[in-house]
Formats: structure tokens, C-alpha cells, sequence
């Protein structure tokens, strides 16, 4: 069995609206394992997304345990979160949430510029990053003049030059075209190979399931079934 990388129990989180209370996460109690592509599937509105935001530290919760490279994340303020993240998790959303004034490059970059790298430095690890996905030659072309792939490839090279061993995906190929999609998963699947990463990827994309090692199906905030 692979080292365990992430581990929440019983987690429970609840939003409050108005009067009401909502319950997104309902006693959730999951281990995630180093080489692992996850997906966890379900519903919109049954949790998934609270649960990653809990799982990486962006969310407080409101009671159980969850810890990251045994490390225990609701003992941290946010200071430390922000470091810990910083080091530790890339991000991926389906927004791709790329900076449009800014190049390919400086777009990828930009992690390691705001933890204070050297501008030198940072260029020339973005660019080895955008040779590993796949567009060498891309560097300077700001995000207009890219496809939608290559945007998410861009994204994906942003999320993983700090070297993060955690990786978060959120609907990564749902604004993407099914061939598109099936590129950037196999590019997702080739870095976890490569680096040791272990990686969520949150999706309603039927499409891409045969990529996972595991299945997570999440209803109403719980978990209902573990496929493998």
C-alpha cells in the first residue's frame, strides 16, 4: 500500500444561510495515496468542492480531522496555510484563471515570483514547465491567442512548477472538447508517473473516469461508494 498522503475523519462542515443551516459535508473520511489520480464525482451541490477546499486548507471546517503530508491543516493560522500551500499543493481550475495582460511564461511563473524567486530563475523553470506540456514555442503569446487546451495546459504548467506533491483539480476538462479533455488528462496521468504526485480531480466528465485509480462518489455530503 502507498504512503498516505492526505487523511480526513469525520469531517463535517456547515454553511450557515440565513436561518438555515446547511450541511455540505456530512461526516466525510477519506485517505488519499502517493501516485493516486482520484476523481471524486457526484451531483453539483452534494459537496465536492467544499471538500477540496477543506482538504487544501482554503476552507475551515467545522469539526473532524484532516491532515496533509502529516501535517494537521486546522492547527494551522493563515500564515502558515498560505506557506504550506505554497509549497506544497498546485492548483487547477476549470477558469483556467489565467492573467490575460500577462505572457504564457509570466503567467506560469507568477507562483514562484510571488513566493519571492529571483525573476531569472522563476522564467527559466516556467519555461522548462511549458516544454513539459507541450508548448515550447508558446512562451511569449499571452493567453488570447491560445486554444482552450492550450490555456489549460498553461494552467497545469502554472500549478505544478513549484514542484507541489498534492495537486487539486477541479473540472479540469469541462470547458474543453473531447479531444482536448483526453490530451490534458493524459498529460495530468503521465506527471503524477513522473514526479510522485498524488492528485484530486473533482468532475462531472464521464469521459475521463478510466484515467482514475479510484472512483470517490459523493452524494448529499457524504460518500456513497468507492470504486476502483
Amino acid at each position: 500500500m502507498s504512503k498516505i498522503i492526505a487523511s480526513c475523519k469525520d469531517i463535517i462542515k456547515t454553511f450557515n444561510s440565513g436561518e438555515a443551516e446547511v450541511k455540505a459535508l456530512q461526516g466525510i473520511t477519506l485517505d488519499v495515496y502517493g501516485n493516486e489520480l482520484l476523481m471524486l464525482v457526484g451531483p453539483s451541490g452534494c459537496g465536492k468542492t467544499t471538500f477540496v477546499s477543506v482538504l487544501s486548507g482554503l476552507l475551515s471546517f467545522d469539526s473532524g480531522v484532516c491532515k496533509l503530508m502529516g501535517e494537521n491543516i486546522s492547527a494551522m493560522n493563515d500564515d502558515e496555510l498560505t506557506t504550506f500551500r505554497g509549497k506544497n499543493i498546485g492548483f487547477v481550475f476549470q477558469a483556467f484563471n489565467l492573467l490575460p495582460s500577462l505572457s504564457a511564461i509570466e503567467n506560469v511563473a507568477l507562483p514562484l515570483t510571488v513566493a519571492s524567486r529571483k525573476r531569472a530563475e522563476a522564467l527559466a523553470l516556467a519555461s522548462e514547465m511549458l516544454e513539459a506540456v507541450g508548448l515550447s514555442g508558446k512562451e511569449d503569446v499571452k493567453p488570447s491567442g491560445l486554444s482552450g487546451g492550450e490555456q489549460q495546459k498553461v494552467a497545469i504548467a502554472r500549478a505544478l512548477v513549484h514542484n507541489p506533491k498534492f495537486i487539486i483539480c477541479d473540472e479540469p476538462t469541462s470547458s474543453l472538447d473531447h479531444k482536448s479533455g483526453q490530451i490534458v488528462m493524459e498529460l495530468l496521468t503521465k506527471i503524477i508517473q513522473e514526479k510522485g504526485a498524488s492528485m484530486i480531480v473533482v468532475t462531472h466528465d464521464n469521459r475521463i473516469y478510466k484515467y482514475a485509480n479510484r472512483i470517490v462518489h459523493m452524494e448529499d455530503g457524504k460518500i456513497t461508494k468507492v470504486a476502483l
